[in-house]
């Protein structure tokens, strides 16, 4: 599973550092104005959302504030509420597939560790994870790779989530990119980005130390019991 789970990672981290140019300056006007008629049009808007879903490169303004120049305002925020929970769903279950038991069960037992966890278990969290789904400077995808790695309770994360981000999702549909200049994501996300890698290379490192300590540990075990006989 861990090789698997490495295996996908690395897919994924190519696939979005090859097509980085691409999918940062995607054309959603000429998609969408091709697309013949409304029901192709949303088709393709969710379809983006998936590979934003999967890669997290894609700017999430630009699909904003297309969709709402492409429909009427009530339609565009309908259209990216609907994106929101494809998006946020299938990061959780990536991050649910890429950490799930192994991220909780390398928490479990370590002091940092069970705080994180019993803070994921308290009440509290909910205010401390709404604020940090309100607030843009947290990338969303990340956040929700996160919390589906820590298997934060679905119903839980997806109410956050929605409640969170279409409040801003909305503004920026109606309003447009002025807000967005504010907020540096393109930093964000490259630096993130770039720290993919160096969490693949921990965790292959961990298990194979993992590994040799419990290799060391079986051979062990035997020549002690073989001294204690004589």
């Amino acid at each position: 599973m861990l090789a698997l789970r490495c295996a996908v990672a690395l897919i994924l981290f190519v696939t979005a550092v090859v097509n980085y140019n691409r999918l940062t300056n995607i054309d959603m006007r000429a998609l969408v104005d091709g697309a013949g008629n409304i029901v192709i049009a949303i088709a393709i808007i969710l379809g983006i959302y998936a590979v934003k879903s999967m890669l997290f490169i894609i700017p999430a303004s630009m699909i904003y504030i297309y969709v709402g120049m492409a429909f009427s305002p009530l339609s565009a925020i309908a259209v990216n509420f609907a994106g929101i929970f494809l998006e946020v769903t299938l990061t959780y279950l990536l991050g649910l597939f890429l950490g799930g038991s192994y991220v909780e069960k390398r928490l479990r037992g370590k002091p940092a560790g069970e705080k994180v966890m019993s803070f994921l278990q308290d009440n509290k969290m909910l205010s401390a994870l709404f604020v940090v789904r309100v607030l843009p400077v947290f990338p969303i995808d990340f956040v929700s790779l996160f919390l589906g790695a820590v298997k934060l309770p679905f119903w839980k994360y997806i109410l956050i989530s929605i409640a969170g981000i279409m409040p801003r999702v909305a503004m920026f549909t109606v309003v447009g990119d002025t807000l967005y200049d504010y907020v540096p994501m393109h930093s964000i996300i490259k630096i993130v980005i770039c720290c993919i890698p160096l969490v693949m290379v921990y965790w292959v490192i961990k298990f194979i130390r993992k590994r040799r300590k419990k290799n060391s540990e079986e051979l062990a075990a035997p020549s002690s019991g073989q001294e204690s006989d004589c």
